[in-house]
């Protein structure tokens, strides 16, 4: 399994200078070493972004390591991210109450130079050939972009970005049409390059790192954009459209045209408490069933509460 270039990213966390320095002199040789000099600052550098393992000392004054440790493994988000105590507290009790947290490692200070190394480099290989094998869990096998279970997760946690930020969530639901009437005329293997070429086109839309394009089901496509307001996403939702009819793919039985095109549905929400993300993709479903019943090859879109 290849381990990928880029140098991965660990986050030490310690409000001793001269930890710091002695810890990122250690390992910057070999990985981007980000820091942090309190449980609060961690938790918003974790946030912003993610990194590959964090290096957590335990007596912080304004939130132990413990309460670091526990906010980040309850988080979905942050959960996966192994986290390696570095403490000057050596008894057994401590050891179990921070691997009981979710912690994959305990050093205790003083620390001994090539055992930081060693112990760092061995969970960043395993983080990262876990990321792979997930990543790899989470795509779709005939078109290679997001499965369902993969949308699903980035849309809960677009969700959670959206309430605590109180920015714009938007969804777009998009169907090829008479997808049954191309395979009936062309043949499956015909369908599968069909949708093999939309979805290209409908993800090659998207730009922004934060924002996903994964196949729903079937002829089905669906799009989580984060920060985007109702007129953001519908302008998207129209790029999609018109990329897809500039496939030029003959649809003989197409009640739209004679191209493939595909119909499409726009939600947007500012995400608050007493709705769900749930709603927004019920929106998202209801939008796509006018733009299918107003004609086919075209945009609707709604706006919920709060996000116009």
């Amino acid at each position: 399994m290849e381990m990928p270039a880029t140098p991965a990213t660990v986050l030490v966390v310690d409000d001793a200078p001269s930890n710091l320095a002695i810890l990122t002199e250690t390992l910057r040789g070999e990985f981007d070493v980000r820091i942090a000099t309190s449980g609060a600052e961690a938790l918003r550098l974790v946030d912003a972004a993610p990194p590959d393992l964090i290096l957590l000392d335990i007596l912080m004054p304004d939130m132990d390591g413990y309460e670091v440790c526990r906010r980040l493994k309850t988080d979905y988000a942050t959960r996966n991210i192994p986290v390696i105590f570095l403490t000057a507290k050596n008894e057994v009790a401590d050891e179990t109450q921070g691997l009981s947290l979710g912690a994959v490692d305990y050093i205790t200070k003083p620390v001994t130079v090539p055992i930081v190394q060693a112990r760092v480099r061995a969970h960043v290989e395993l983080k990262r050939r876990g990321d792979l094998l997930e990543n790899l869990s989470m795509r779709d096998g005939l078109t290679g972009i997001a499965n369902r279970r993969r949308f699903d997760e980035c849309l809960e946690r677009a969700w959670r970005h959206g309430m605590r930020c109180a920015t714009p969530l938007s969804v777009i639901m998009a169907d090829i049409d008479d997808f049954k009437a191309y395979n009936d005329a062309y043949g499956h293997m015909a369908g599968d390059v069909c949708l093999k070429n939309v979805a290209r086109a409908l993800a090659g839309v998207l730009r922004r790192p934060g924002d996903l394009a994964a196949r729903f089901g079937g002829e089905e496509f669906a799009m989580v954009l984060e920060d985007t307001c109702i007129s953001g996403a519908k302008h998207l939702a129209e790029a999609m459209r018109l990329t897809v009819r500039a496939l030029d793919m003959a649809h003989a039985g197409s009640r739209a045209a004679p191209i493939v095109t595909v119909s499409l549905g726009v939600a947007s929400v500012v995400p608050v408490g007493g709705l769900s993300p749930d709603a927004l993709l019920r929106s998202a479903d209801r939008m796509l069933y006018q733009a299918k019943q107003a004609g086919r090859d075209r945009v609707a879109a709604d706006c919920l509460p709060l996000a116009c």
